[in-house]
Order: structure tokens, then sequence, then C-alpha cells
């Protein structure tokens, strides 16, 4: 929930003469909104209870710079010894802990709970006329006397909370899990109700529709397409604040049962959830990398469609704490025939996962005295067994080497439609199809409610009532976006012939999911490259600077060139490629950069034949002198096209399939340079929205 925009008051330096780490104190407020009992109960929420529960136990045990109890203030229904997150709770938990802080104190606040909207109290202060909402469990509805919705939290007001605070000399980060609009149909199930969106429309508060038209229609919304996620934080006050937030103004964001497809998981707010994983894994990092990962993740592991955007003094260590290693070692606890370590699917421990055993925690990788495996992992700890050793020192450590990549495309089938002839040719072609593939591919196919990277849905009552489409996680059909979902059209095509097309689609689509996979796995190293991504256009041909934690929004017309030093003591080779909304994958440039080089290049030129999510991802890899250049060009694919098999002859249709489609990319080359021209190498992954021009 982006409420924070034009209401608080920040300054990107931390308040002069602040505490040292050791002498300030550390204080949270924890506000998760569950069951909102003036509600319709098909509006309570599951997760913000277990998120506040995550978040709570991480401050206590897992923080870099931890948390004492008696400094958390839990505002959370469904929680052991929180506080009913009414407002009044939470105005006076803010006073409260206003009185107590002192200069260079550190603050964290999280809101998880519904989202809203409603005409703005003050007209002026809102660029879209509307008052961004969070919605304690005691909330009313609007009352047209006031022009308000009782015992709302408006943003204005939580602005006024925070600068309080700041206004003591606090550093503050507030992470807000909640989104206020935006309309999906469920279009396949997730399971068990698995997915809700954490977003309440205004209607279900009884705000009339006419008052809604009204503030939108006086709307002073920002006319620039590139601005409409780019409006700025002003700027005063003593303390200072980095703000977190699950989505835009105009988007969405859900919970859903984390982590994917592990035993044990619970609901919880896709973003609360990646924030933590990610925080866990690379602890000491600065807020702008913290949110350039969780980008990263949420591309990778197909999460969901909203866009996390991330504001303030995003250059300082997270919890103003001090840079420190990766940590993926943790000390081995024996208890009878039990040994755990205090570690578990936070930290990305799966079941069945590879651990070494070490004597210490500062010996080399090759020291290693055998391997344990994980039988069980649950948010903060597994229980793991040897596997291969001869005896276990006291104070020995269990290392992580690497990370665990599944190039697995799950696959969910279809529920019946209700037409059975449909649902027969589906699932005959299914049936092929796994016959088929058998063990050798990497399909995976589960039950209609279990998490999939691809939902399967036959929607006779669609504009494309006789296809099978091709639905993202969610198994939502977004609004604006139907017309750009894949399906494959069932009509004409004999059993043998609709699997061929499937599992093609299939193909091409885990190739692209792939690529972001192991961008996910290879986004941080030692190689010392600085990389920058800048624009210019016909309108404004000065270059500058593309911020990787923004998702800048790009028109046709728009120019993405590329600029990277090479700090290192060797060559480096570099390939820029592009992941298109459509999984098409475009290479742009393959060439080397010699130590001290810098490459200044025009990469792409926006088009204005696809619209909607794009990666830029630049993959950096050291080289031996005098080797040929490392070339990745042969990881470039045609687009998927949104409807596969209709309105072109059967001759097209065969090339089609075989591969030679026309291409529909959202970006074209920039100039005639495709052709060939110690530490890990990395990759850099920049997210991109092409949006059109408005008229």
């Amino acid at each position: 929930m982006r409420i924070l925009v034009l209401t608080i008051l920040i300054v990107a330096g931390w308040f002069a003469g602040g505490q040292s780490v050791d002498a300030r104190e550390n204080h949270a407020i924890l506000i998760g909104a569950s069951t909102y009992q003036n509600l319709d109960e098909r509006y309570w929420l599951k997760g913000p209870a277990n998120d506040i529960d995550l978040v709570a136990r991480y401050l206590t045990t897992s923080a870099t710079v931890p948390f004492a109890s008696q400094n958390i203030a839990l505002l959370a229904d469904g929680v052991e010894g929180g506080t009913a997150p009414t407002l009044a709770a939470i105005r006076q938990a803010f006073a409260d802990l206003e009185k107590r802080i002192s200069p260079g104190d550190f603050v964290y606040l999280h809101f998880s709970g519904h989202g809203s909207q409603a005409p703005a109290i003050d007209p002026d202060s809102e660029l879209d006329g509307l008052d961004e909402l969070f919605l304690p469990v005691d909330i009313g509805p609007w009352n047209d006397t006031t022009g308000n919705v009782e015992n709302a939290l408006v943003d204005d007001e939580i602005g006024a909370l925070i600068g309080g605070l700041q206004a003591k000399g606090a550093m503050v980060w507030a992470v807000f899990d909640s989104c206020h609009s935006g309309t999906a149909t469920r279009a396949a199930p997730t399971g068990d109700d698995e997915v809700r969106m954490r977003k309440l429309d205004a209607s279900a508060l009884g705000v009339p529709y006419d008052k809604m038209d009204a503030a939108e229609t006086t709307s002073r919304a920002v006319p620039n397409p590139r601005d409409r996620a780019q409006s700025p934080l002003s700027a005063d006050g003593q303390g200072s604040l980095v703000a977190f937030f699950a989505a835009q103004t105009n988007e969405t964001t859900p919970e859903k049962r984390m982590p994917k497809g592990q035993p044990g998981r619970r609901s919880q707010g896709v973003f609360t959830f990646v924030l933590f994983e990610t925080l866990t894994q690379n602890p000491g990092i600065t807020y702008r990398q913290l949110g350039q990962e969780i980008l990263r993740r949420y591309s990778s592991l197909n999460l969901a469609r909203s866009t996390p955007m991330f504001e303030g003094d995003l250059d300082s260590t997270v919890f103003s704490g001090s840079p420190s290693p990766k940590i993926a070692q943790w000390p081995l606890d024996v208890s009878g025939d039990v040994m755990t370590i205090p570690a578990g699917a936070l930290h990305n421990l799966k079941v069945g996962g590879e651990l070494v055993l070490m004597a210490s925690a500062s010996d080399a990788d090759d020291a290693a005295l055998g391997t344990f495996r994980v039988l069980s992992a649950d948010t903060f700890s597994a229980e793991v067994e040897p596997v291969k050793t001869t005896s276990i020192p006291r104070g020995a450590y269990l290392r992580k080497l690497g990370e665990d990549t599944d190039f697995r495309l799950t696959v969910a089938l279809p529920v019946a439609s209700g037409d059975a002839v449909l649902d027969r040719k589906v699932s005959d072609a299914l049936t092929a199809l796994r016959a088929d593939v058998g063990e050798r591919g990497r399909l995976v196919f589960v039950a209609p409610g279990e998490p999939a990277d691809i939902r399967l849905a036959v929607l006779p009552q669609s504009s494309r009532s006789e296809d099978v489409w091709l639905l993202p996680a969610s198994g939502m059909l977004e609004e604006g976006l139907a017309n750009k979902t894949p399906s494959v059209r069932l009509e004409g095509k004999t059993t043998q012939e609709l699997a061929i097309v499937l599992e093609d689609s299939f193909m091409h689509i885990a190739r692209a999911l792939n690529l972001l996979r192991i961008g996910a796995g290879h986004g941080s190293s030692d190689l010392d490259v600085d990389v920058t991504l800048r624009t210019r256009n016909k309108q404004n041909k000065a270059l500058r600077d593309l911020e990787p934690v923004s998702v800048p929004r790009l028109l046709p017309g728009d120019e993405v060139h590329v600029l990277a030093q090479n700090n290192t003591d060797q060559p480096i080779d570099i390939n820029v490629l592009f992941v298109g909304s459509d999984y098409s994958i475009s290479h742009f440039y393959s060439g080397r950069m010699q130590p001290g080089d810098s490459l200044k290049k025009g990469l792409l030129r926006i088009t204005d034949q696809s619209f909607g999510r794009e990666r830029v991802i630049l993959v950096m890899s050291p080289a031996k002198p005098q080797s040929i250049v490392e070339n990745l060009s042969f990881m470039a694919q045609d687009d998927l096209a949104v409807t596969r098999g209709t309105g072109v002859s059967a001759v097209v249709r065969a090339f089609q399939e075989a591969g030679f489609g026309s291409t529909t990319r959202a970006a074209v080359a920039l100039g005639d340079d495709t052709a060939d021209e110690g530490p890990a190498g990395q990759i850099f992954q920049f997210e991109i929205d092409t949006v059109p021009v408005e008229n």
C-alpha cells in the first residue's frame, strides 16, 4: 500500500550526532489486521497474523541488530500476546513510542491487512483525488455526513504519526503489505481458497459510486505515463525514513500459503515473506540491494503481478547496522537422536536438500567432514540427518554450498468447464503428453489447486471460449491483460497435434522463466563491475539513469543504454538479453571488457508492438585472455503467440508451431552491433514496464 507518497517528511541523512549501533535502542510497531468484525466474513484475511508472527520472531532472533521483545508492540488479532489493531490502539501505540524514543533510535513499522481508497478529505493533497486507507479491524462504513470512512487510518494521518517519530530523531523503516484497488477475476483454482487479495473495494465500505467517480474526475493525476509510479517523496524533519510498498496504488497484492510447494506452509503476505526470506539469506545489505533482490525473486518465482516499490534513504544498511557477509552456515545442535539447525524455509532450506559438515565456521569448503540431509523445515529451524560422515565434532556447523535452482515447470491441470467435448479434448491431449514426456522432461503436472507456474483452464464464457488458456500462477485473468494471456485453440487439431502444441508452449514458457531463475541464483558475487541502465528519447536526448528499484515505465520510442565499468584485473564478457512479457528472449549484445575498460552501448528501443513487464538481463562472465568471447545468442526465442492455431492457413500454422512465427517484440536492437565481437559470474536484472502512449 503506497500511502505515504506525498504526506511523509523525509531526509536522506541520519540525524546529526546520532547514537552508535551499540548505544541506540531498536523499537517496532507490528500491525496485522485479519478479522474485520464489521465486514462480511468473505472480506476477512488469514495471513496478517502469520506475517506479524514471522516478523516478530525474525526481529528477536535473526536480525543483524536484534530487537528486545519488550520494545516490540504487537497489534495483531490471532497472535499470542497481541492487541487488537483498532484505530485507537494504533494511535496509542504511536503516541507511547514517541514518548519513549531518543535521537538515534531505530523504529521498524509493519502494516499487514486490507487497504482501500476513498474520496480525499483534502482534495488538494492527493494527485488522484483519493485518500489511501489502511483498514484497522474496527473499520466502519462510509459516513456521508462527515465525508469519510469511520475508523479508517488515512494516509495523511500515517504521515503525521511517522513524522512524530522522525521529529524525535529516529530512523524509521516502514513496510506496507496491503493495497487499495484493482480488478481481477479468478479463472482457475489455486487450492482451498489459498490466494486472497489484500484489497477492499470502496463499495464494500459503503462509499457511494458517485462520490468516487467525482473524486477521480476532478483529480490532478500526472498525465505522463512515465510518472505514474514515480512521484517523489518530499524532504524535511530530523530523522530519516525508508518506505517499502507491496504494490502501486492501482495494484493488488496477494496473500497465499508460503513457501511455495513446501510442507507446513501457511497463509502469508507474499511481500512480507519474500522480504524477510531475502533479508534472512542476505544480512547486512542495503535497502536498495534488498529491493533489487525482491524484484528479482518476484520475477523468477512468478509470485504476483504487483510491483513492489521502495523509497527513501535506500543506500543505507538495513536496520542501520553494519555491512556483513552472507550467512549460509549454522551451528548443529545434537539432542539425543534429534539433530537440528537454527535455519529453515526462510533460509531457502528444502526437504531433501544437502548440507556439508564443518568442524568450525572458519574452515574452507574443502575441509568438509561429511554431508547431511534436511528431513523437515519450518520457518526458522530444520531437522537434519547425517548421510555420509564418520563423526560429529563438538561445535560443528552445517554449511550450504550454492543455491538450488529448480528448472521444472509445474502445470496445474484444469477443472471441468462444463463443456464435455472441450474437456475431453484437453484431457486426451494431456494424457498423451504425459505418456510421451514420462520421466525425461522437466514438466510436472499437479492437481488444479496445487502450487504451479502455469494453470490450465477452459473458459466457455471467455473471449476465447474454445481455447485452453495458459494462466499465470495466480489463476487470475486480470483486467487489461486477458488479450495478452496465451491460449491454444482446440478446434481442428488431433489429440497428438494438440499435445505437441501444448508441450511446445510449455517449453517456450519454461525457457523464459528459467532464464529469470538462473538470474535469481547468480544475482550477487565478488565480481567488481558497476552497471547502470540509462534511457533517452527524441524529445529528451540527454541520457538519464534508470533507477533499478523503481520499475520505470518506458514508452514507444524510448531507448535503453548501458554503462558498465570493469573494476577487476581480468577480462569480463558481457551479454545482454531481453525477456519480453510475451515470453520472447532477444539477444542484443555480446562483447568483452578488458580490465579497467568501460562499455557505453545503446541496447534497444521500445516499440508499440507489445506491452507489459519486461526484463533486461546482463550476464557478466570472467574470461581468460585470448579466449573466444562468450556468446549467448543461442538463447533467443520468438514470442509465444497469444492464440496458437487460429486465423491462419494450415501451412502458416505449421511454420508457427515449428518456431517460425512472426515476432511482436516490445523492443528492437539499436544499431547493428549484435554480431560476435577468478570470481563467479554475475547476472544483473533490471525490471521495466513498457506502456502505450496515452492520448
